[in-house]
């Protein structure tokens, strides 16, 4: 005797037809059938469209699943509730993840490779003596940058908006120098606090997502004469659009009594504002990062590319271009072109 496997849906559909066309009008057992025929249907999404086409409403095409408690949703997770920026910074409240969670704030990276065409053996500034480093510095090092951030306060004022920390550390460090005993050539410290609004205006086709007013520090922790830092107060201007999204972001550096100035000039080089460009095509990352002093005559800047690419898992390959002044605060005002091979942790998105 041949024997048939029913499936478990098929089976109460069966039951449930039987009994309807049994026992109930017509027109009921009609409905009680539609009923046995979509809880039959294994597929979620489809058995959810069957009960809608049943009910008389339009079919829903996906259901967003709400996100885990403690548990930032991925923006491939949710790609048509939740942006990049959004995702990145928390600004809706269904991504939100409390205070005192660290998460990625810039790029973190290790570039074994890093090579410049114009070494900076005499670092200089107005008011100290040049100094000359060791002549027999690499044009070849690794340089490697540690970036984080920090909810301290949400909802500091109004709804939506917080209080955030960050921490940026980069380092190059003549890895490949046994003569100098591979020594660190310079490390940037950067702390900075940051308030952060969500917002939601349209601009030429880019939606404005977001408001960061900040202060920050940055310093190289250096004594004299190698010591570099300065002070700023920033306004950030998040926009995006699909999977592009543009950081507008102009400082002011509060300028300090000259005798304690190590470098009275920065703002001439380093520049006065940035714009950030970001793209993200498929599993691809490109980046942009234009510097400039804004200044007709002696102007001056630096442009930064980066491009990210899947390698295993979370790893990613990471190549990155370098043009201008200002790639670390002992070079701010020496100019050069780098380019460093590495691979990358963390994401601008």
């Amino acid at each position: 005797m041949k024997r048939y496997l029913i499936p478990r849906g098929a089976l109460a559909a069966c039951v449930l037809a039987g009994v309807a066309s049994a026992t109930l009008p017509s027109a009921l057992a009609d409905e009680t059938e539609g009923l046995a025929r979509c809880a039959a249907v294994e597929d979620d999404g489809a058995r959810l469209r069957c009960y809608d086409e049943l009910a008389g409403r339009a079919p829903v095409e996906a259901v967003a699943a709400q996100p885990s408690q403690g548990r930032m949703p991925e923006a491939a997770d949710q790609p048509a509730l939740y942006s990049p920026l959004s995702v990145r910074w928390e600004l809706d409240p269904a991504t939100k993840r409390g205070t005192f969670n660290f998460t990625g704030y810039r790029q973190n990276y290790f570039l074994p490779y890093h090579d410049t065409n114009s070494r900076n053996n005499s670092p200089s500034a107005p008011g100290k003596p040049p100094l000359a480093l060791p002549e027999d510095l690499d044009h070849t090092e690794a340089m490697f940058q540690l970036s984080f951030k920090v909810k301290l306060v949400e909802g500091l004022i109004g709804e939506g908006d917080d209080l955030w920390f960050g921490y940026t550390q980069q380092s190059m460090w003549q890895m490949y120098n046994k003569a100098l005993s591979a020594p660190f050539r310079n490390t940037d410290f950067e702390p900075e606090v940051m308030y952060v609004i969500p917002t939601d205006h349209n601009f030429f086709g880019l939606k404005l997502r977001m408001v960061n007013l900040g202060l920050v520090h940055q310093s190289n922790g250096r004594g004299e004469p190698l010591s570099r830092s300065w002070n700023r107060a920033y306004a950030q201007f998040g926009l995006e659009r699909g999977n592009f999204a543009l950081l507008v972001k102009p400082w002011y550096r509060f300028d300090e009594d000259t005798p304690d100035d190590d470098n009275p000039d920065i703002s001439d080089y380093v520049g006065r504002g940035e714009l950030l460009g970001i793209y993200k095509w498929r599993k691809h990352e490109f980046s942009a990062r234009w510097r400039n002093n804004f200044q007709l005559h002696d102007n001056r800047g630096s442009i930064q590319l980066g491009w990210s690419f899947p390698l295993v898992g979370r790893l990613r390959g990471y190549l990155q271009f370098f043009n201008g002044y200002g790639e670390t605060l002992l070079d701010y005002n020496h100019q050069q072109s780098t380019i460093g091979v590495g691979v990358l942790l963390t994401e601008w998105l």
